[in-house]
């Protein structure tokens, strides 16, 4: 039988070297690790910084792909990592198990089981790991350790090719250190990985490896919640800037009165609560990046100044006379459509085209049905540590409503239904062993389906031919929906939009929605 399975493996590694692509590597690699071994799940994992990140899977839920495990929360897997070899675990181990309720071929609890692990190594570095598991007890003890042997430097062999073909396609000479960068303050930091598998998602990770390496000003386009300061952060590790600042700006929380010397600092006593010397954000980023978040709610005086830093690199702070030059990256971000404030006259034209030398947009999640069990399984994973539940995963009905749903508030919604969703199951179930969330926890219904009817059929009756109009309307009428479930609550419907307070309310006035009208007591 060892034979037959070293053989079949020598088969693999020839196949292997054939494949054209790394899904397509990672997909025969497992496929051939079931041939060879009878189980029901296999799992081949990337290791940054003490996080594991699964490349691919056969027998578990599809959420499990987006699912990031920490070392320090799966003591399986951190003994795997500190093996030197494979690693059988008994089947009375007690130590809980990272893919507790996710095997498809069992719901619920595992029960007595077999589970080993092949830490992959290759010049002494650890790679990741390739897990193997049995609902059958003992099923791994007659698999002669040479066999296991082979397995695991035919899949660390398969790993290091993958993370070498990946370095080949970047075009900066030191891709790799910015990529591992990148990877692990992505990991460390809440909801800071570009998640998603969709053709979408591949196109806009091709334009960001494209305009990431230059100076190049940046527009980042999108819907709210879709992720545009994730895009930002991510141009901002790519680029040869990434050792200096990145600093973050939200033009529409500045008032008008307090924008300028926040923007490009002030001198002590340059005006009334001035009591110090204070650089501004342009400053704070010089030699880095300034990401200008919905810049479209800039006031139109100081659009004129910006345009100013774009055009000279020059910045003047309020209350001193001389000018300071900085040099600045500039991403920008906004939900709005920039071109129509232009011809409405609320955007000056000339900073609406030095904004835009390259425009990035952000597919709604609506266009990315693909990635949505991607991230749900990313934000469980990330809600179960925060919440302490041992193991939280999706019913099959709730993963139906998931994908049926229509995500008004794209991604930001997603991680907001699967948070609350998961606390009120681990408040009716407990948080000790596998939480299971159904689709009634979900609370998605049909909410807005009402609303897009209604505006086809307002569009219908008026005969709306302009998609401006058309989108305010609709903005108009989920506003307005929203605020009737939530009784005039602004804080509550803003959080259903997937919105943040103040920016809702701004819309709303924008669209003629008055505050007195709405809230209800």
């Amino acid at each position: 039988m060892s034979e037959q399975n070293n053989r079949l493996l020598l088969e693999v590694a020839l196949d292997l070297a054939n494949s054209l692509n790394n899904e397509d590597r990672f997909d025969r690699l497992l496929t051939s690790v079931r041939k060879a071994i009878r189980c029901d799940a296999v799992v081949l994992m990337g290791l940054h910084q003490d996080v594991l990140t699964p490349l691919a899977a056969q027998g578990l839920s599809a959420d499990t792909m987006g699912r990031r495990f920490a070392l320090a929360e799966h003591p399986r897997l951190q003994q795997l990592c500190l093996s030197s070899g494979p690693h059988r675990f008994p089947s009375d181990c007690t130590l809980p198990d990272p893919y507790d309720g996710l095997l498809l071929a069992r719901s619920g609890d595992l029960p007595v089981h077999s589970c080993m692990g092949l830490p992959l190594y290759s010049d002494n570095q650890l790679l990741g790991l390739l897990t193997i598991d049995s609902l059958e007890p003992d099923a791994f003890t007659q698999i002669a350790d040479k066999t296991l042997e082979l397995m695991a430097a035919l899949s660390a062999a398969t790993l290091k090719t993958a993370f070498a073909m990946t370095q080949l396609t970047m075009s900066a000479r030191h891709a790799q250190q910015l990529v591992q960068e990148l990877t692990q303050e992505a990991l460390l930091r809440d909801g800071g990985e570009l998640i998603g598998q969709s053709s979408a998602m591949q196109a806009l990770r091709s334009d960001i490896q494209l305009v990431a390496g230059s100076d190049y000003t940046v527009l980042i386009q999108g819907e709210t919640g879709v992720g545009k300061e994730l895009v930002a952060r991510t141009l901002h590790q790519l680029s040869g800037r990434n050792s200096a600042p990145l600093v973050y700006l939200n033009c529409a929380s500045l008032p008008e009165s307090l924008a300028e010397a926040e923007l490009f600092g002030h001198a002590k006593g340059a005006f009334t609560g001035a009591d110090r010397e204070r650089p501004g954000k342009f400053l704070l980023s010089d030699g880095g990046t300034i990401f200008l978040d919905e810049v479209g709610e800039l006031p139109l005086s100081m659009q004129s100044k910006l345009l100013r830093v774009l055009q000279s690199g020059e910045i003047q702070p309020v209350g001193k006379d001389e000018v300071q030059r900085v040099d600045v990256r500039i991403i920008a971000a906004t939900n709005r459509d920039l071109q129509h404030e232009v011809q409405q006259g609320r955007f000056r034209a000339d900073l609406y085209h030095r904004l835009t030398v390259y425009p990035l947009t952000v597919p709604p999640l609506r266009q990315r049905q693909d990635d949505v069990l991607l991230l749900a399984g990313y934000f469980l994973e990330h809600t179960s540590r925060k919440l302490g539940i041992r193991q939280l995963k999706l019913s099959a009905d709730a993963a139906s409503a998931l994908l049926q749903y229509h995500w008004p508030g794209n991604v930001r919604e997603l991680e907001h239904v699967i948070s609350r969703a998961a606390l009120k199951a681990a408040g009716q179930k407990g948080r000790s062993g596998i939480v299971s969330i159904g689709a009634t926890l979900l609370e998605l219904g049909s909410a807005a389906a009402p609303v897009v009817h209604e505006v086809q059929q307002a569009v219908a009756e008026q005969h709306l031919t302009d998609l401006k109009v058309a989108t305010e309307q609709f903005q108009r009428q989920l506003i307005l929906q929203a605020l009737q479930h939530s009784q005039g609550n602004w804080s509550l419907a803003a959080r259903q939009l997937g919105q943040d307070r103040a920016n809702l309310a701004r819309l709303a006035k924008r669209l003629g929605i008055s505050v007195s009208k709405t809230v209800q007591y």
